[in-house]
């Protein structure tokens, strides 16, 4: 429902709108007599308000598998369980591919979820054709596979399996705690030298986290699931990502200190991006939220991004530019050096690898 302070946010979401983009010349929405048309007819009437709920269709895909030649991106193949992500974080960068099923970037991204059955038989299936050449999959990075319908779907966990039997390197990245239930897996996997695990991990208040990403696992619980991978055995990474100047930036120190201190000797930070539908949907979050900071915070994303809200250039998208970037740059290495935190690199054994059996049999040893 909506909160008292800022009527025009539904408790426990990120974004506030839900108008499709014009991007790609779709027809503008018009009221039909839905559920969304019944909720603003309430609101002008000053009714009660109507609890904004979750929806996932069940979708089959031919092919689970995304490759990419992105140039400086370290994979060239994923997997997405998910499309949507009910985390709701406001400054998703994954937002705009709602966008490309007619759907909005804002609302529609966090309540309108799709998910992928099949995804661990496509998976089998593929790792099975003689010309697949084993390199690590990624996963999560489009949308989080730990979201909360894994929770019921649990097709992570299928997908991990898979991997397990073929001797399949992974990568996972996530910002929840979720990911410990599938302990057991990641142990297998970890043994074989199979698997990273990069956990995100924004600022550590539980306020704050509260209102830039609703729905995702506190701080505290993140922290606490690096440190237990760690004691699994399982490669792990914390990721300082995204970090926002003049709301989240305070809190790269204290990070990388308390993730030191849990074992983890991988860290890196990503500044923040605002493609497409983005930019707007962040600067809304901000006149709510940081009112009084909104003109500095953009002012500041934009130094970094050559005047732009965003810079969608290969390398320069991930690596910004200007005095606020290389402030960033030095902030985040003296305290890796204060930590003891080196540059720790993933390392994944692909000469394991060993096609999968089809029919959906596993080996049985």
């Amino acid at each position: 429902m909506k909160t008292a302070e800022h009527p025009d946010f539904e408790r426990g979401r990120g974004a506030a709108s839900a108008d499709v983009p014009t991007r790609f010349g779709l027809a503008t929405r018009h009221a039909d007599g839905d559920w969304r048309d019944h909720m603003q007819a309430l609101a002008h009437e000053d009714g009660p308000p109507v609890k904004l709920r979750t929806t996932v269709t069940e979708e089959h895909p031919k092919t689970i598998l995304s490759f990419n030649q992105s140039p400086d991106i370290p994979f060239d193949r994923s997997i997405n369980a998910y499309r949507g992500c009910e985390h709701g974080c406001v400054y998703c960068f994954a937002r705009p591919t709602h966008a490309y099923h007619d759907l909005s970037p804002g609302l529609d991204f966090e309540t309108q979820l799709f998910a992928k059955p099949n995804a661990a038989e496509l998976l089998r299936e593929t790792l099975a054709k003689r010309r697949y050449t084993p390199r690590a999959i990624a996963m999560g990075t489009n949308t989080d596979p730990y979201q909360p319908i894994e929770r019921d779907y649990g097709i992570t966990r299928d997908l991990l399996k898979v991997c397990l039997d073929a001797r399949q390197p992974v990568t996972i990245t996530t910002k929840s705690d979720r990911i410990l239930r599938d302990l057991d897996v990641l142990e297998e996997l970890a043994a074989c030298q199979l698997v990273a695990v990069a956990i995100s991990v924004t600022s550590l208040d539980p306020m704050l986290s509260n209102k830039l990403e609703p729905r995702c696992a506190a701080p505290a619980k993140r922290m606490a699931a690096l440190g237990t991978l760690v004691e699994a055995g399982v490669q792990t990474h914390c990721s300082i990502s995204p970090i926002i100047p003049a709301i989240t930036d305070e809190f790269m120190e204290e990070i990388v200190a308390r993730a030191a201190e849990l074992g983890v000797t991988s860290m890196g930070w990503i500044p923040l991006r605002l493609p497409h539908e983005v930019a707007p949907l962040f600067r809304e979050w901000l006149d709510v939220h940081y009112p009084d900071r909104a003109g500095k915070v953009m002012s500041i994303v934009r130094s970094i991004r050559n005047g732009r809200d965003n810079d969608p250039n290969f390398f320069s998208r991930m690596k910004p530019s200007g005095v606020w970037a290389d402030l960033l740059r030095t902030r985040f290495r003296v305290a890796c050096k204060r930590a003891g935190v080196g540059k720790a690199r993933f390392e994944l054994d692909c000469s394991q690898f060993r096609r999968p059996e089809v029919g959906g049999q596993m080996r049985l040893l």
